[in-house]
């Protein structure tokens, strides 16, 4: 497993946590990190995307919202709602990603953590998405 894909789990187990509590986030970094030995490179990069989602969430969910026809946020898997709230973040505001591989990244996040439909169904709300990013 590579080193980004480390950080994007590490950053999806942060803000699985702080999505229900008011935990300071380094705090939650640093505890997740030690629980799994995170490298200091694993740690920066998801460091660097829990820092991203909480300070664009309102904008990352519009552009959730405007990409699901079908589903409400609020109806989501919490998993998958966090998974694609990463991934927009990547694809729409730090940009340092092909989308192609933020989109590929997030279907193996979604699969291990929330089931294949859930590859799925990231696949498909992501492909919106990254239609609309120039």
């Amino acid at each position: 497993m590579g080193k980004r894909h480390q950080a994007r789990e590490l950053a999806l187990k942060v803000l699985f946590q702080l999505e229900a509590s008011d935990d300071d986030p380094e705090e939650v970094l640093l505890y997740h990190a030690g629980e799994g030995a995170a490298t200091a490179d694993v740690m920066a990069f998801a460091g660097q995307l829990v820092r991203g989602v909480i300070a664009n969430r309102e904008k990352l969910d519009a552009v959730l919202s405007e990409a699901s026809d079908n589903w409400k946020l609020e109806q989501m898997a919490k998993v998958d709602r966090i998974v694609l709230r990463i991934a927009v973040y990547e694809i729409t505001i730090d940009r340092r990603v092909p989308p192609k591989a933020a989109i590929n990244e997030s279907i193996e996040l979604a699969k291990t953590f929330s089931g294949d439909e859930a590859g799925r169904f990231v696949n498909g709300i992501l492909g919106r998405v990254a239609a609309t990013v120039s």
